[in-house]
Parts: structure tokens; sequence; C-alpha cells
């Protein structure tokens, strides 16, 4: 990977449709919106947002597919606006642009996605042109709701090995990211594609899923088992870590057999609008410090940090910030005791 530099998205871009509702209904009952608001969403949208806005200065390129329509120019235009390589950014007029209704509950902090793929369904490992790109890391995703990539690909389990392929022969590293669907779906996608990553940075209940085994009991983090599951997902991959995330902190395995452990920032209550993005700025924060070249525990320390900020709006990108900017808020609000 000598002399590359940059980082290329694929994958999902979708318009979030943030509403904030007082609390999240059982059918036949009725909850108020509070607030909402039109935005980009998705892994290779919000990873991409988040790294130019940690670093401008760092060369943030993509790839997807949006429909030829008023959603997907307001895609284009937000990728535009943030400074976003979207050449590859395809549009097509076979279908519309992928929507997602991203519901925030204010009385629990939870989140609840519903979505229409829509172009989504039409994205195919023919959209992916390594051949230009200078970019030194691949963030791919997502998984399960891209009909053409979930099936299989010219030999391969999946359109996601195949691009995963084309990515590490044109010299990048990849990493994946995953969203929340049933954990045998998650399992049947990710284990064809592990021997095809360099790093993969996942929640606790996606990494359970992977490895096959509980890792969340009662909606609480089971963290020996998250590091068992962590081990198993590494050994049966190529990657050089497994980032592994939740509420209270985040841990890494690396190749040579470390266990590197950081609890989460401390984030006052009051400043908590919504969840809706914190994993693609822990990832953001994790694959910046990776392709900076800093150590293992500063880059945890930047990916919780990022995810801390990214708290603050009912948006996905934001309220992230400057990478410095976020160490001195996560400074500023304190670190968590690591959990017992």
């Amino acid at each position: 990977m000598a002399g590359r530099r940059g980082i290329i998205t694929g994958g999902t871009w979708c318009l979030d449709r943030n509403k904030i509702v007082d609390f999240w209904p059982p059918e036949d009952a009725v909850s108020e919106v509070l607030s909402e608001e039109a935005r980009g969403g998705g892994s290779a949208c919000n990873l991409a947002i988040d790294i130019r806005k940690l670093d401008p200065a760092l060369p943030v390129e993509t790839i997807g597919l949006v429909g030829d329509d008023a959603d997907g120019r307001l895609l284009r235009a937000e990728a535009s606006a943030h400074g976003i390589d979207c050449a590859q950014l395809a549009v097509t007029d076979r279908a519309p642009t992928h929507y997602t209704d991203a519901y925030a509950s204010r009385r629990s902090g939870r989140r609840t996605h519903i979505y229409n793929p829509g172009a989504a369904a039409l994205l195919a490992p023919e959209h992916f042109n390594f051949g230009a790109t200078n970019a030194r890391i691949l963030d791919l995703g997502l998984p399960g709701i891209h009909k053409l990539m979930d099936a299989p690909s010219t030999g391969n389990a999946s359109g996601w090995v195949s691009v995963l392929k084309q990515a590490r022969a044109a010299g990048l590293a990849t990493n994946l990211e995953l969203c929340s669907i049933a954990p045998e779906r998650i399992a049947a996608l990710v284990r064809p594609c592990l021997p095809h990553l360099d790093l993969l940075i996942v929640n606790d209940a996606e990494i359970g899923a992977i490895a096959g085994r509980a890792t969340v009991r009662d909606d609480r983090t089971d963290i020996a088992a998250c590091e068992e599951a962590a081990r198993q997902v590494l050994a049966a991959g190529a990657m050089h870590l497994v980032a592994v995330h939740f509420p209270s902190g985040a841990l890494v395995a690396e190749r040579d057999g470390s266990m590197t452990r950081r609890p989460s920032v401390g984030v006052p209550e009051a400043e908590v609008v919504g969840a809706n993005g914190a994993g693609d700025a822990f990832a953001a924060g994790m694959l910046y410090g990776w392709h900076e070249d800093w150590g293992i525990a500063e880059a945890l320390a930047l990916a919780h940090a990022a995810a801390a900020a990214s708290l603050r709006g009912a948006s996905t990108t934001g309220t992230v910030e400057g990478w410095r900017g976020c160490l001195r808020l996560a400074e500023k609000w304190g670190w968590r005791e690591w959990p017992r």
C-alpha cells in the first residue's frame, strides 16, 4: 500500500428521513414526531462524510447507486458539498433512490429503521472500478440490503466477495460494515468475506452473529463472549484486527494475540439526541487512526470520541467534527470506567 492515500467508500447511499419521536409505539398506538429532517445516510455516505469532517485534507471517494430523482440529486449534492469524489456514485432511471425512515425514541434513546431499497437492489460488482483510485482503504457495506450484491457472483459466494477480491488485487486494504439484520443472515453473508478482509469493525451483536454465539444477553453486552467471538472471527479470516464496539466500551483483537480495551466517553444524558450513525462514526475514527498509522489505543480513543460527538444530533453525520475537536470533547466529558 506504499504511496496510497485516502479512503474510498462503497455500497449503501440512501436518504435518511430522520424523525425524533416521543416514544416508539406498539401496534395500533400513536406517538408524536418531535422533529424531522432529511439527510444522507447509509454506510458509504456516512463514513465518507465523517472522514471528511475528521480531516478535510484526506482524499475521500465513493462508489454507489442512486435514482434519477430529487433524493438522488440531494445525495450527490451532499457528497459534493463535503468534497467527496463522487465520479463513481452512479445514477439509474430504473428505480428510485433507496430511502430509510429512521426513528429515534426520545424516551429510550433507541432507534428503528424502516427502509425501501429502491436503487440499492440494483447495485452490482460491475459498478465498482478500482483501477484509477489511489485510495489506501475500501470501506464496504451493507450486506443484506442489496439484492444483487447479496447473490452469488462470478463463481464467488456473493458480490461482496467479488468486490473485496477486486479491491485487494488493486492494492487496497478492506473493511466491511454491517447492519442489523437477522443473525443467521449476517453469518451467511459475512463468513465468506472474512478471507478477503484486512479489518473488521462491528458491534457486539454483529460479532456474535458472525461467530454463531450469544454476545448480548437481556440487552446487556457479554464482554467476555465478545472477546472470544472476536478471537474466533479473527482466526477464521485474514484480518489484521477485529474491533468490537458497544455502548460502554470497545475492544480490539489483533493477529499477534493482543487485546486492547477502552471504555467509551461519558456523554451527558442531556447531550444525547440520537444514536443513528454512531456506529459509522466509530468506524470512521478507527479507520482514520489506522490510515494515519496511529497506535491501536489512540485510534480506539478517536473512534469513541467521534461516536460521542455524533450522538448530539438526529442525523448520522451532522455533529461530527474535526478529529482534534472530537478528542477535546471526549476529554471534556471524560471516560467511563471499564465495565466489570
